[in-house]
């Protein structure tokens, strides 16, 4: 630790401390709608009614 630290130009204290102030440090977040916004678009290549779609592949899934 005593070479790292000279190497840094710093004391092994400040080493340490620097070491234990980064670790602490509270982590930055986004919140959802900051990420939901970072989201690419959809492409949406079907021209027709999309509820009408899902309805119709569920009966010939599920057969209703």
């Amino acid at each position: 630790m005593k070479v790292y630290a000279a190497r840094k130009e710093m004391s092994v204290s400040e080493l340490v401390e620097s070491f234990f102030r980064s670790v602490t440090k509270p982590v930055e977040r986004k919140n959802i709608v900051e990420l939901m916004r970072e989201l690419r678009k959809p492409v949406n290549s079907y021209e027709g009614d999309l509820e009408e779609l899902y309805y119709k592949e569920r009966a010939a899934k599920y057969g209703f």
